[in-house]
């Protein structure tokens, strides 16, 4: 019997900010903690520190400590972690495309706000 292991991918991509962040990562390299902020302004700083530490822990991203006043820390995707990135943007892709075809079958003003 063959198993689906669709749900260890979906771990790692299950969440309103874990594909967000991935997506920022891979298309801005590697970035500050507060310019990840930045880019998702809607983020706790609290649920960004949670949802980085799962992708650290799964060997997605890697976390980079620089011991200076004030300390920095950096975030870049790992290279195992850039192997998830193509998912990532065909999730990016697809939504842009159903973003589209709501828009054409309810209006723009309908569609924005399901």
């Amino acid at each position: 019997m063959v198993e689906c292991k669709a749900e260890a991918a979906l771990d790692i991509l299950i969440g309103k900010w874990k594909p967000i962040i991935l997506y920022h990562l891979g298309t801005g390299g590697t970035l500050r903690f507060s310019e990840l902020q930045k880019a998702i302004p809607d983020i706790t700083k609290k649920m960004l520190t949670a949802q980085l530490r799962e992708l650290e822990y799964h060997d997605i991203v890697h976390r980079e400590i620089y011991m200076q006043i004030p300390p920095k820390v950096e975030y870049s995707i790992t290279e195992y972690g850039q192997t998830i990135f193509p998912i990532v943007e065909m999730m990016n892709d697809w939504g842009h495309k159903h973003i589209l075809h709501l828009e054409e079958k309810y209006g723009a003003g309908e569609a924005a706000a399901k």
